[in-house]
Order: C-alpha cells, then sequence, then structure tokens
C-alpha cells in the first residue's frame, strides 16, 4: 500500500464529483460538509460508502468531496465512482473486486433532448383523426 493522496474524477448524468483520498481515520466531507449531512436518507448514504466497503478500507481514509452539477442520485453516483478510481489510484489491488462490482463503469445514460413538435423527449401532443 502506498500512502499518497490522490485527486480523482467522477461523473454520472451532468454531476461532477472531485475526491481526495488520504489515509485517516474516516472522515467522510462533501462540499465541506459532513457527508451524513449533505445527503440526508440513510439509504443514498450506505450508496456512498459502498466502495470502501467492498474494498474492506472503511474507516481507514479520508474522503473529501467537491461535488456539482446534476441533482441527488446523479451527485451520488459520480462520488461513487470517483471514490473507487481513487482506491485504485491508490492500491491497484483493489482494481478486481470493484470492476466486479461495476464501480469502475461510467453509467452512459443521460437525459434524451427534446424534439421539436412535441411537449417533451418522448411524450407528443394528442392526436385528432378530425
Amino acid at each position: 500500500m502506498t500512502s499518497k493522496s490522490s485527486i480523482t474524477v467522477g461523473r454520472r448524468k451532468t454531476a461532477v464529483a472531485r475526491v481526495l483520498l488520504t489515509h485517516g481515520n474516516g472522515t467522510f466531507t462533501i462540499n465541506n460538509k459532513p457527508a451524513i449531512e449533505y445527503v440526508k436518507l440513510e439509504s443514498l448514504y450506505d450508496m456512498l460508502l459502498e466502495p470502501l466497503k467492498v474494498t474492506n478500507t472503511l474507516g481507514t481514509f479520508d474522503v473529501k468531496v467537491k461535488v456539482a452539477g446534476g441533482g441527488v442520485t446523479g451527485q451520488i453516483g459520480a462520488i461513487k465512482m470517483s471514490i473507487a478510481r481513487s482506491l485504485v489510484a491508490n492500491n491497484e489491488e483493489h482494481r478486481p473486486v470493484l470492476r466486479a462490482n461495476g464501480l469502475l463503469t461510467r453509467d452512459p445514460r443521460m437525459v434524451e433532448r427534446k424534439k421539436y413538435g412535441q411537449p417533451k423527449a418522448r411524450k407528443r401532443f394528442q392526436f385528432s383523426k378530425r
């Protein structure tokens, strides 16, 4: 294990997260707030910790996050990916287990654009035969 800190970027939808991972006692801050205070929902907080749980490194790293854009779930996905990338940058042995859990793969799904002559991307105005 190396003792270097690493800054990595994770993206999901339109959210972008930058994570600084350093060896420490498990402090987790997002935009200068405690993570549990920023996220509010316990289920989303558990999703944030997933990369640390699958690599058994929970409580051994301090995680400092700057996240912008998107909504709550997009930001959570971006943070998860960025933490996973930081763990791999810190210790290459984590790559197989993170890859197996799908934490290193960028989710390519984006919002479909609105088309002209329609109220939304797929929704159509009501059809009238006469």
